[in-house]
């Protein structure tokens, strides 16, 4: 009965010294293995207030993930590639502006002498003839008998006609000098009047009238002048100091 007293005052410190051993053990167990993952783990400190001898609490969460890093430098230019295989023609592209003109070249080299052509035919027609006296008939062809060029034999002395023998553009003009009577002389193709040309006689006076004009004359037309109207205006006058001429000539023959 005097040993119980005893046991009962002993017992609650038995059970805090083997609380105390129990909780040692789990320390020491707990060290042991963050020892052997040391060099593969992190080791966080541990929250300020908490007791150094307490046991290791449950992981955490991972963590988010960080910012992204800046952009690494430029590496070393690589080896130049193989050539490709030619791409497809593309479509005709517009066209463009035109350029500039260029300088002018050099002369070039002298060309060789052409072959002699054919001797060209020249054709040749014309007339120049006058009056050797005074006209006296109206309304007939005036006889220029006084000849300066009749070469090829187109103008007849006897009929006072020019004969065309060569079709084509013909000139023709007349020059007349005006004594004692008034004037009124007319040029004719085929038998009508084309041209005519009137002057007044002025008293004591001896006057000029004149006229020209182109024709067209086909092969075998005539051409004459004569004084028209009645016998009061056949003024022609020539001596041997005054003249009254007619002439005429082709210009160009036709090609057809």
């Amino acid at each position: 009965m005097g040993l119980i007293p005893h046991l009962r005052i002993q017992i609650p410190g038995l059970r805090m010294l083997l609380l105390q051993a129990v909780l040692l053990l789990l320390v020491l167990s707990s060290h042991a293995q963050e020892t052997t993952t040391e060099k593969s783990e992190v080791l966080f400190p541990l929250p300020k207030g908490v007791c150094a001898g307490w046991m290791a609490g449950i992981p955490g969460h991972p963590g988010h993930n960080g910012t992204p890093g800046r952009d690494g430098r430029d590496g070393a230019p690589g080896e130049k590639g193989e050539k490709g295989d030619a791409g497809f023609v593309g479509p005709k592209g517009e066209i463009g502006v035109p350029g500039f003109e260029g300088p002018r070249g050099f002369p070039g080299d002298q060309g060789r002498k052409g072959e002699p052509g054919e001797n060209a035919y020249v054709y040749r027609s014309a007339f120049s003839v006058g009056l050797d006296a005074r006209v006296t008939v109206p309304n007939v062809p005036i006889r220029f008998t006084k000849i300066f060029y009749n070469e090829q034999n187109h103008y007849d002395s006897t009929t006072g006609k020019f004969h065309c023998n060569i079709p084509g553009l013909y000139y023709f003009s007349y020059h007349i000098t005006v004594y004692l009577k008034d004037v009124k002389v007319s040029l004719y193709k085929k038998d009508k009047a084309v041209l005519f040309t009137f002057d007044q006689y002025q008293d004591k006076d001896v006057d000029q009238a004149s006229g020209s004009v182109l024709l067209h004359l086909g092969l075998g037309d005539q051409v004459w002048l004569q004084v028209y109207g009645d016998g009061e205006h056949n003024g022609l006058y020539a001596d041997n100091v005054n003249d009254s001429t007619f002439t005429g000539f082709l210009l160009y023959h036709d090609t057809n």
